[in-house]
């Protein structure tokens, strides 16, 4: 058997090269995303005495290929960006768009009147008007202070 000196320099040249490699250009957002990392859309959320307003960004998906769905207690929006074809004679296309299915479930904090949820979307923003439900308006909690 053969004795093998320590060298813990080598073992950090070992990270620093995979750290390196992770910022390389070919694992950019593009790359990520064909290992299956897809992004989800960012949501923006403002609660109101009378609703909750959701917004979400969606750029680049039309409206025909989105799901949204409201619970009392969720919204649940799915969807996919359709990549686009390109012919290119000379020269090498890089992209980070990223395309694929997503989705997405967001939690709400109090109960909401899932039946009269109004809907905009326009240059790809997505508004959601979540009004409460009646008892969770007028909801007043005692605090005891005994």
């Amino acid at each position: 058997m053969t004795l093998v000196r320590w060298n813990p320099w080598q073992d950090i040249n070992t990270l620093q090269r995979q750290i390196n490699r992770l910022f390389d250009e070919d694992m950019l957002p593009s790359a990520l995303v064909e290992r299956g990392l897809s992004r989800v859309p960012a949501a923006e959320l403002q609660e109101t005495e009378e609703a909750i307003h959701l917004k979400l960004e969606l750029p680049g998906i039309e409206a025909k290929d989105l799901d949204v769905q409201v619970t009392d207690k969720a919204v649940y929006v799915s969807g996919e960006r359709k990549s686009e074809t390109k012919t290119e004679e000379k020269g090498v296309t890089k992209s980070e768009f990223q395309y694929g299915k997503f989705q997405r479930v967001i939690p709400l904090s109090t109960r909401i009147q899932n039946t009269n949820v109004t809907a905009e979307y326009k240059d790809g923003i997505l508004n959601l008007t979540l009004p409460k439900a009646e008892e969770e308006k007028n909801k007043v909690v005692k605090v005891n202070l005994a």
